[in-house]
């Protein structure tokens, strides 16, 4: 048999990375593209996923019949179990169904979840959060995004709208952030929140290398490692505070969710290095009860950029899990047996208690007939003694 393909995405505000797993989950083959111009529409992104995947089967010599299966992370609201992108902020994607174009395209199933919560899943399978059951992931990139896992399961909520760690709201009067709330953690420490206390910053006159980085918008990450390593003030003081507030929403969750593992990651991270874990470490004692502190882990993620491709990966795997029957003795064929043990019991349970009480009624009847009965019985008695009496009188 030949072996089978998976192609993992990674489609993001500015580029598509993809590459290719073998069958054994090594990469063979990535590829990266622009993802769209200014003012492209959702059907010129969805032809830049397309081409992303065919330059990927062209590259390496697969054929579609050897594919197994394709799957993405995307930034936004995504319905994962439809496979339509409700919503993203940086892509031109509203009620968007990507599923049916890609499956009509290539043949093979289509599957598709937030970027950071597939982020968060490719670091619990592949990288930081290996062995662990229960995770906090915080990922800083241009926005703060969140991801969780709970007893070893991705949880995603209502409509797959939950972890939105960037929006707790730390100060009700703080700098407004893009969801419209004020305060947020993402306003504080991500690659916005940094930006813009830079740009104050400058603008009242302060020197800091940082200045012309931030003038129309964010910055990229390289720039930011370059002015920590030059020490430079301003940064220091805007990725102090950054750290100051994620410790604050570090112990939030601490003590909300009670975690084995907090993981850092994103491109802020990536350009830190371990200076955001250890800063928050430093300071999130102060945020969160003792007892549950002394039970979490605070964790980099190890496998940066590839997190999302792997965390693709990991949902391919599961999808398949799900579809196939549970092998004997493995942990899911004995929950299985055990319902089904569980059932067979309570429909035996019912059948007895059926025939109880069928029992039971039956047992009234009887009863309810003796009962009558004994009236006749009496009744045909009284009758006879009636009927001797008239004949005495009679006789007399």
């Amino acid at each position: 048999m030949a072996e089978k393909y998976n192609i993992c995405l990674d489609i993001g505000g500015t580029k598509v990375l993809g590459a290719v797993f073998d069958s054994k989950d090594n990469i063979v083959y990535r590829y990266k593209k622009k993802s769209a111009e200014n003012g492209a529409s959702s059907q010129n992104v969805e032809e830049v996923i397309i081409s992303v995947v065919d330059e990927l089967l062209k590259a390496t010599g697969i054929k579609k019949s050897q594919l197994n299966a394709i799957s993405a992370g995307a930034p936004g609201v995504i319905d994962q179990g439809n496979g339509i992108i409700l919503f993203t902020p940086n892509l031109p994607f509203r009620n968007y169904d990507i599923r049916t174009p890609m499956e009509k395209r290539f043949g093979v199933p289509f599957y598709i979840g937030n970027d950071v919560n597939v982020g968060v899943l490719g670091e619990y399978k592949y990288g930081a959060a290996r062995g662990y059951k229960n995770v906090v992931g915080f990922f800083v990139g241009t926005g703060m995004g969140g991801g969780l896992i709970l007893n070893g399961s991705l949880f995603t909520g209502n409509q797959f709208k939950a972890a939105e760690y960037g929006h707790m709201v730390l100060e009700p009067d703080g700098p407004m952030c893009g969801c419209g709330q004020r305060g947020c953690l993402e306003s504080f420490s991500s690659k916005k929140g940094i930006s813009d206390y830079i740009r104050q910053q400058a603008a009242r006159g302060r020197q800091t290398e940082m200045a012309e980085h931030v003038q129309n918008g964010v910055f990229r990450s390289k720039y930011l490692k370059k002015a920590i390593e030059h020490n430079d003030r301003v940064t220091m003081e805007a990725i102090e505070r950054a750290c100051y507030y994620l410790a604050i929403g570090t112990g939030n969750l601490i003590n909300t969710l009670s975690p084995e593992v907090v993981i850092y990651g994103g491109g802020v991270v990536e350009a830190t290095g371990d200076m955001i874990r250890d800063r928050v470490a430093e300071s999130v004692d102060r945020y969160c009860m003792p007892s549950i502190r002394a039970t979490v882990e605070l964790k980099t993620a190890e496998l940066g950029d590839d997190s999302n491709i792997y965390g693709s990966l990991a949902m391919i795997h599961e999808a398949e899990a799900e579809k196939k029957p549970a092998k004997k003795g493995s942990a899911s064929a004995k929950k299985t047996t055990a319902a089904k043990t569980t059932a067979r019991k309570a429909s035996t349970a019912k059948a007895a208690a059926k025939k109880t009480s069928t029992a039971k009624a039956a047992a009234k009847k009887t009863s309810a007939a003796k009962t009558a009965a004994k009236k006749t019985s009496a009744a045909k008695a009284a009758a006879k003694k009636t009927s001797a009496a008239k004949t005495t009188a009679g006789k007399k």
